[in-house]
């Protein structure tokens, strides 16, 4: 496959975390992708039904045995899109072929289990394309900026992602693991908008307000997450997401490149072909 259009460099390249400083990110940038907001849209368009087709040769494989599953992980401080993915890259797929799964606070009935218990019970089956909106990830970000347990308690935790991760790899998952950032100001913005539109109260949390106190240690849990747990076999992609069309188009190129991996092909007929045409002739 050639570069997709006015990809300087592909997705998965422009957009991996290796050696990359958080607090360097320009968030309004659009890291190997050298076209304007006009150009990003149409790419955007083009690019989902490519996408499109591709998740339903993973459903058509998996609902012929294939074991196989793309999961995408999305990780992000308050406003940075996630719901903007979901809606908007995966709305483009069949919906047959997503399992979708949000994590909030622990229940007190998840609370009494291993932190990745609730993880493993979301994880998507095979031909099945996986979305974690917050994952296991909230337990060494969340848990670490706001104390919840000791560092004794979240510190082993980076290993044991890693371990887990790995584990799933072998099985026959592919990760996506996608951290999304905008800048202060981009989310005041974003805020500011939820308290003035009634259609977006219900998006609106004051909490959401409080956090911001806590942006810098935010950011440096997220750079220790991404020096940790950025492995060969299930990196991180970092993406400047202050322009939404770029951090859509970027998601999108990152699933495209991870089904395209799997060298997917429709799966053979399991009947006679001919036979069932002579039979549908006759009725």
């Amino acid at each position: 496959m050639g570069m997709p259009k006015h990809w300087s460099l592909p997705a998965v390249d422009a957009l991996r975390s290796d050696g990359l400083r958080i607090a360097d990110l320009d968030t309004s940038g659009t890291p190997g992708f050298d076209g304007a907001k006009a150009e990003g849209l149409t790419c955007l368009v083009e690019r989902a039904a490519v996408l499109s087709g591709l998740q339903e040769k993973l459903y058509a494989n998996g609902r012929s045995g294939d074991k196989r599953s793309v999961l995408l992980v999305l990780q992000g401080m308050d406003t940075a899109g996630k719901g903007g993915i979901v809606r908007h890259v995966i709305g483009s797929v069949d919906p047959q072929g997503v399992d979708h799964a949000a994590f909030g606070v622990p229940t007190e009935k998840e609370k009494h289990h291993h932190f990745l218990w609730r993880i493993r019970k979301e994880l998507p089956g095979g031909g099945q394309l996986g979305v974690f909106d917050r994952s296991h990830y909230e337990d060494v970000l969340v848990v670490r900026v706001h104390d919840l347990v000791p560092p004794e308690v979240w510190q082993p935790r980076y290993d044991e992602i890693n371990a887990f991760e790995k584990e799933l790899v072998d099985e026959g998952t592919t990760l996506v693991k996608v951290a999304m950032f905008v800048s202060l100001d981009e989310q005041k913005k974003r805020l500011s908008e939820r308290l003035e539109r009634p259609d977006k109260y219900w998006k609106f949390n004051p909490s959401d307000i409080d956090e911001r106190a806590f942006w810098p240690a935010y950011q440096q849990a997220y750079q220790v997450m991404l020096d940790r747990t950025s492995t060969e076999y299930a990196p991180w992609h970092v993406i400047p997401a202050d322009r939404k069309w770029f951090a859509r188009l970027a998601v999108t190129e990152l699933l495209i490149a991870a089904l395209e991996t799997l060298e997917l092909d429709w799966p053979a007929a399991r009947f006679d072909i001919e036979e069932q045409k002579r039979r549908l002739a006759e009725v």
